[in-house]
């Protein structure tokens, strides 16, 4: 059902400092940048390896471009760091369902659009071991950077 890890989300306050950090540091490159109005942040896919599969794993920085936006209320909570992990799926709308049905409260009703194309759900933190889990499953290769 779950068959990687899809990226780490990372909460940031600048966006281009944090990406230049990791370019400096660890070699990694922007893959892909967008704004995601309905989320209230701008974010950046920083591209760390490829797998078998050949989906990659990412970073994903996040930046608020709303101080409503979830992620600003998590920087002004526990400042910078990581935000949340998140597993590739073949079947978001199925694996929430499955997940779902093991008593994880699915924040999602339906699943909704992620960066690159992907359709995502997010797991409730308090039944996930305090961490915010995401569930993605990337569009098609002809369609998405991924891989």
């Amino acid at each position: 059902m779950l068959t990687r890890i899809d990226h780490i989300g990372i909460a940031c306050f600048d966006l281009d400092a944090t990406a230049d950090l990791y370019r400096r540091v660890h070699g990694f490159e922007v893959a892909h940048e967008e704004v995601n109005e309905e989320q209230g942040v701008r974010e950046a896919m920083l591209r760390v390896n490829g797998t078998d599969d050949g989906h990659a794993t990412y970073l994903q920085l996040l930046e608020p471009v709303r101080e409503d936006s979830a992620v600003a209320k998590f920087l002004a909570r526990h400042g910078e760091g990581v935000h949340h992990v998140a597993f590739g799926t073949g079947d978001v709308a199925g694996a929430s369902a499955e997940i779902g049905g093991a008593g994880v409260r699915v924040l999602d009703a339906a699943p909704r659009p992620g960066s690159m194309g992907s359709s995502i759900a997010f797991l409730h933190p308090k039944d996930c071991g305090g961490v915010l889990t995401e569930l993605v499953q990337a569009a098609g290769p002809e369609e998405d950077e991924r891989g």
